[in-house]
Parts: structure tokens; sequence; C-alpha cells
């Protein structure tokens, strides 16, 4: 029959499978063709979207300037692929898992560090929400009646997601490469059904929208000058939304299988290569088949019904058109592979977020618990604790992806910044150490990457921060600082611990004499238990301890010692207001104030029980006491368990048999129950 506790895993058994051994860990390194859709798919899938978010600003003052969106799109696939190409110069220098947090750490200091780990840690938890808001967004269009129930169907796929992760990189892996690769193959099909379609066959090609027109927002209406640069420069921000994710790779390199650099770089340029692609022609199709796509569905002139009925997406509304509209099944299967997508690429965060959680534990900058390995070899508690926050924003901006994109992006690309021009001073440090021609001229062609990374990057970071700041941007430049002030705080409170903690000469010093106290309560058998191992421990004074709280109940303890002739004398200390626990701390401090190297080592007799509300009858008293001993500097508190039957089942071994150490003293069972104390 199970225990207790067996049974008390049963459900985390039911999630996670079998415990993984330490030394399994190699076994669960990542190949190429599994490390692309766990730490790729956020900017795989974020083309579902990016287009989108590009549309729905220019859309802000009509039609009049969609015609920008070929130029912005240029400007965000150019942008995609210096970055891409950036990274992969950081994931040969700096293989450990760091990335940007360590490039910035080794390079700029601390405070740079602490910058770009704040605004990353934000960016991980925005990637879950934002993604499984958007998959959510892409099953709502093909089943609208699901609408009122989004909340609900975003927080189960967080927690479904978890539990993926939960289960191991390997594990979660093989569950994520077919959703994956299913998504870049349907999008690929469409994107080339669709251009022979409109280059065949062009008038076929036409959205669902494309007869709406849209009505300019009022600050909007007439735009010219700084207005019309803010609007084209803040359409650009949104669809940079593309770039999301790129950097997880580099936080994953410990994650690849060796060599671990090469497959990483590998990997990179395959994801930006499909991203760029992917982008690219889904843009192209969403302007050829004339999507109109607004902020608010009210403000497509001609939708019927908008405050009740959702518009579809921009990426449903080309499947539609390609397809041969929303009942088609490449609509259909275009529609649950992007769903199923962006509800994974969520999944780059939660391996993002736990390593490099896990980096600045070891670091000492957050809780060293984020640097433990669960039953499956994953960070278990980054992975609990990244789901927890995500769930509170969806909850929080009720799984809206229009108003959880605001906040997006900006942390990325301050990371981004700080991290490339880090990788030039690391060039720049690494080319005065001196080496060959050849290699120079390989550093040399490095840092010129990364130094177009990082005035590229730091260019749009301005444009985020101008256009985004009013829109939300704002609540990220605010949980920055106190995420830096919480981390540095965390460090500074390991750090001091760590300065006790180093021996010194009085560490080193023995005692001048050892004074055992057992608390007392009554005479039963842990009492006695507890009295046999303190007498084993040789001490140089043994008390028996007990509190008067009731004049009647102490005069039948005294007489039960006299009875049963227990060889330690009881010491009864006086409470008149019937407290317990500060008697007997005073006692304790008695003793060290009149000898400072005495150590006082306190048995405490406690029930071990089987069921949770037993505690609430019993052990109060001893939970009480230990809580203030442990203050006590000089004094050891020993728990003295004793094992009720409900903890251990009625038919193990017999609780009435000899107490530890009676055998050894030649003593038999009819002995020991003739004399209860040994």
């Amino acid at each position: 029959m199970p225990s207790l506790s067996d049974l008390g895993q049963l459900p985390k058994r039911l999630v996670l499978g079998r415990p993984v051994r330490s030394d399994r860990l190699g076994e669960s390194l990542l190949p190429k063709r599994l490390a692309l859709p766990i730490f790729a798919s956020d900017p795989l899938s974020s083309v579902a979207y990016a287009t989108q978010e590009l549309l729905v600003i220019l859309a802000l003052a009509g039609t009049a300037y969609l015609y920008l969106t070929p130029w912005l799109a240029v400007g965000v696939v150019v942008l995609l692929i210096t970055v891409v190409a950036s990274y992969r110069q950081v994931v040969r220098a700096y293989p450990s898992g760091g990335g940007d947090y360590e490039v910035a750490m080794k390079n700029h200091g601390q405070f740079a560090g602490l910058v770009v780990a704040s605004a990353l840690l934000i960016d991980y938890v925005l990637t879950v929400a934002v993604s499984v808001s958007a998959g959510t967004d892409n099953i709502i269009s093909a089943f609208p009646g699901l609408n009122e129930h989004r909340v609900a169907i975003a927080l189960g796929l967080v927690a479904l997601l978890a539990a993926l992760n939960l289960r191991g990189v390997r594990e979660s892996g093989r569950a994520f490469a077919a959703p994956t690769y299913l998504f870049i193959s349907a999008i690929l099909v469409m994107i080339a059904t669709g251009l022979v379609r409109y280059f065949v066959t062009g008038p076929d090609l036409v959205a669902e929208s494309a007869g709406y027109a849209i009505s300019p927002q009022a600050d909007y209406a007439e735009l010219g000058g700084l207005a019309l640069v803010l609007l084209v420069l803040r359409a650009f921000a949104s669809g940079c939304t593309a770039l999301t994710g790129v950097e997880a790779i580099a936080n994953g390199v410990p994650a690849f299988r060796p060599p671990k650099s090469r497959n990483a770089a590998a990997t990179l340029a395959l994801m930006g290569g499909i991203a760029a692609t992917m982008f690219a022609g889904i843009t192209a199709l969403a302007l050829l088949s004339d999507v109109r796509y607004a902020e608010s569905a009210c403000d497509l002139v001609g939708f019927a019904d908008c405050e009740t009925q959702p518009q579809r997406t921009v990426i449903a509304q080309v499947a539609a058109a390609t397809f041969g509209g929303s009942q088609s099944l490449g609509f259909f299967a275009v529609q649950a592979f992007t769903a199923a997508v962006l509800v994974l690429a969520a999944n780059t965060a939660f391996n993002g977020f736990p390593l490099l959680g896990s980096v600045l534990a070891q670091d000492r900058f957050l809780p060293r618990q984020l640097h433990t390995r669960g039953d499956k070899l994953a960070f278990s508690n980054g992975i609990l604790l990244l789901a927890g926050f995500a769930a509170l924003l969806i909850v929080v901006f009720e799984a809206s992806v229009t108003e959880l994109i605001q906040l997006y992006i900006l942390g990325v690309f301050i990371s981004f910044s700080i991290g490339q021009w880090g990788m030039v001073r690391h060039w720049n440090r690494e080319l005065g150490a001196g080496t060959d021609g050849r290699e120079r001229a390989r550093m040399r062609r490095s840092q010129a990457i990364n130094l177009s990374g990082a005035v590229l990057t730091s260019v749009v970071l301005v444009i985020i921060v101008v256009t985004k700041f009013t829109h939300g941007a704002w609540l990220v430049l605010v949980c920055m600082p106190f995420l830096i002030v919480l981390m540095r705080a965390i460090n500074r409170h390991y750090s001091h611990v760590a300065d006790q903690l180093i021996p010194d000469a009085d560490s080193r010093l023995l005692p001048s004499k050892v004074h055992a106290i057992v608390l007392v309560s009554k005479v039963h058998k842990p009492t006695l238990r507890a009295l046999a191992f303190a007498r084993a421990t040789r001490p140089d004074v043994l008390t028996a301890l007990t509190v008067n709280v009731d004049d009647a109940d102490t005069r039948g303890l005294q007489s039960d010692w006299n009875r049963y002739d227990i060889p330690v004398p009881l010491t009864v200390l006086e409470s008149p207001y019937r407290e317990i626990t500060r008697p007997v701390v005073d006692y304790v401090k008695a003793i060290r104030r009149s000898s400072p190297r005495e150590l006082v080592i306190v048995f405490v007799p406690q029930y071990v029980v089987g069921h949770w509300w037993e505690n609430v009858l019993h052990n109060q008293s001893a939970l009480r006491l230990r809580a203030r001993l442990q203050f006590q500097p000089g004094v050891m508190i020993t728990t003295v368990p004793w094992q009720l039957e409900s903890s251990v089942g009625r038919d193990d071994d017999r609780r009435d048999g000899p107490m530890p150490g009676d055998l050894r003293r030649g003593l038999t069972e009819d002995q020991v129950e003739a004399t209860p104390y040994g």
C-alpha cells in the first residue's frame, strides 16, 4: 500500500514523470533539429503578428500611408539579418550561456550587466504573455464563439507550457518540434501559393477586409512634418517585434551538443534566414491582397457588428485569400499551426528565463534556488516563477495583444544595444592582446559586424522609447530600476553572509563545557527518549527542565519523576503569567551570560504525525521554542522525534520496544518495561 509521502508525490509524477539522475545531464543536450524549435520558436512565430503590428500603427492615419509598409518591412529585415550576424559573434566569444548579461558584465561592469538582466527578465515574461495571447487570438479567429473565454484559454495554455517544460528540455523539444516545423512549412506553402495566384490570376487574391475603409483617429487625421515622422517610426518599432527572442540562442549555448558554439551559430543563421523569408512573404501577401486591419474593429468602415465580433488577424485574412476562403482546409491548417507555434513561442522564454535566472543566481544576484535543477534536470523554480508572472500579466491586461505589445521589445532592444557595444569593447581588448595577422583580420571583421549591430539597435532603441513611452513602455522603465535595486540587495546580502562565515580563530575554539537541557512536559516515552539521547552525548551538565503553568500538573509531574526514579534532577521554572517560551529562553540566556564559552544543547521532544490536521493539535509549544531559541548564539536545538502510529502505519515495528542504546547496554525488553528510563 503506498505511503502518505508516495501519494503526495503522485500528482508531481503524473506531470513530470520519473526523475532523472544528475549524471545523465549530457543526454539532455540538444541537436540542431531540436534546438531550433526550442530556442527560435519566438522569432519564427513573431512573423505571425509583426506585419499586423506594423499595419495597425499605419492604419491610425487611415489607408493613406499604407504604401510605406514595404519600405518599413525592408528595414525590419535588414535589422534582423544584422542582429543575427552580431549574435553569431556572441555565441563564439561567450559560449557559457550568459549572453548579453555576461557580455555586459565583463565589458561594461556590474551596473550594465544588471540593466541587461532586468531588461531580459521582464522581456521574457512579456514574451510568454504576448505569445500566448496572440495564439489565443488566432484560435478565436477560427472559432469566434470562444472570444468570451479569452483569458481562461490563455491561462490554460501557460499552465500547459509550464508542465511541458518541467518535464525537461529534450522532452519539451520533441513536443515542440513538430508544430514549429509544420508552421514553417504551412507559411512557406502559403507564400508560394499566394504569389503564384497573384501573378497568374491577380484579381482572385483579395482579403475579406479589402473593401473596408479605415477611419483615421482624430490625432492622425491631418499629418505633416514631425507627426508623420513619429507615425512612421512608431510603425517601424512595432514591426521590430519580429526580432524578439533572437538573443535566446546566445543564452542557451550550454544546452547544445558539442561543438556548442558552432551548432548555436548555425542554428542562429538558419533561424534568421527562415524568419526573414516568412516576414517578407507575409507582408507582401498582406499588401497584394489589400488587407485592412485597425486597432479597433469599429474603425473599419463597413465592418458589421463591430461591438461583438472580432476582426480576423492579418495572417488569417491572408490564408483565407490564398486558399479560397475561411472554410478551406488550407485556412484551418495555417490557423491551427499558427496558433500552436504562437503558444509554443513562449517556450523560448521558458528556456531563456530559467537559464538566465540560473546564471544570475550563481553570481548571487537572485536566490540560489533558481540555480537548482529539478527532477527532470530543468530549472524548475525559474519555470514556475516565469509562469506565475506571465499569468498575472494575462489577467491584468485580459490577454489583449494590442495592450501587451506596447510593453514589448523595449527590454530586448536594451539588451541588444548594451550587449553589442560590449562586444565592440571585447574585440578591442582582444586585438590589444596581440595575435597573428589572420586572427586579427577575423577579429576586425567580427568587430565591424558587432559595431553595425550596436549602431542599428541603439537607433531602434531610441525610436522605441520615444514612440512607445506614453503607450505603456514607461511601465517597463519603472520596473527595471526596481529589479536592479532588488538584485543588488540580494547580492549584498549573500556577500555579507559570506563575510560572516569566513573561519577565524574563535570558530576553532572548543566550548569550555557542554550543558544539555531536556524540555519536559510529562513523563512519557518521548521525554524518556530525549533524556536517553541527551545522556548518550555525555554532556558536562544535564538538566531536565519544565515550566510550572499549573500547580497541580507540576506536582503530578514531580511525583511521576520520583516514582520512576529518573536519575536526572528536574528543574522547575515558575511562570506566573502561564508562559512557556519566555522562561525557557531566559534560563538559557542566563547560562550563556554566566559562561559565554559554554555550549547549550536544548533537546526538544516532538511528535511526528501523519496527517496535516494533527500538526494543529500537537507541537505548537515546540515550534515556538525553536523559533525563539534559534536566535540565541552558542545554543544548539536538537529535535528528538517520536513517531506516532499515523506517521508510519500500524503494521510497522512496535513502538514500545527497547529505546536506543538499551540493547547495547545489555537490557532486555522486559527490563525496559520495568525501568522506563534505561
